[in-house]
């Protein structure tokens, strides 16, 4: 799998959000996209899955334009911004009902994602009832449920307790050996700490790889 960013810009009323990006992304690699709040990273991995459209340039996966096709790329899995899910339903029905779209998975795979991100199999408690964390726990669930190939997590350790964090951390190193293709975007450069294979900085318009430290 491989993504090609080719001199993408981004605007929303005259405001540039991205300015002339371009960058490779390939299987078997975890990027990280540090960035201050509001400077483009959702964006960005909006205009990855065809959320959004660029203003200037072009993104292709495996060479193909699904921007241009108007049809969100397979075998994505994504966490961007703040979970939805229906509140008067438990976690558990909820990832059910979003696994019938495709229906590739069964029951026993939704217990398997939901033991991973430490939400008990059974729980009736309705996602109304949820804290930030445990509602960010079933946006993790619902990005990787599904086995995909590529997988975008937008501050996914956002108010995740850290046992959890760790856990997931080393379940994400274990699929990019299986050649998943991982971004990860935060505003927490420390998230990216031993999991990160490449880190770039978002800033000004512009993405750019990091060498070194990376400036708060």
């Amino acid at each position: 799998m491989k993504i090609e960013v080719i001199d993408v810009t981004k605007e929303f009323k005259n405001e540039t959000i991205l300015d002339s990006v371009s960058l490779n992304f390939e299987s078997g690699k975890i990027y990280g996209l540090v960035g201050k709040n509001g400077c483009g990273k959702s964006v960005f991995l909006k205009m990855l899955c065809a959320l959004y459209y660029p203003t200037k340039g072009k993104i292709l996966i495996d060479g193909v334009d699904y921007i241009a096709k108007k049809s969100f790329p397979p075998k994505f899995g994504v966490l961007i911004e703040e979970p939805a899910f229906i509140s008067d339903m438990n976690g558990f029905d909820n990832l059910k009902l979003l696994a019938k779209i495709q229906n590739i998975i069964d029951d026993s795979q939704i217990k398997k994602i939901l033991e991973l991100v430490n939400l008990k199999f059974g729980d009736k408690k309705k996602v109304g009832k949820y804290s930030l964390g445990m509602k960010q726990k079933l946006g993790i669930a619902q990005a990787l449920m599904e086995d995909p190939d590529v997988i975008l997590l937008d501050e996914p350790f956002n108010s995740v307790d850290e046992d959890t964090t760790e856990k997931l951390k080393k379940y994400l190193i274990d699929l990019k050996k299986q050649g998943k293709l991982i971004i990860i975007v935060t505003h927490i450069k420390d998230d990216l700490e031993n999991i990160a294979d490449e880190i770039y900085k978002v800033s000004n318009g512009k993405i750019l790889r990091q060498t070194d430290n990376i400036d708060d």
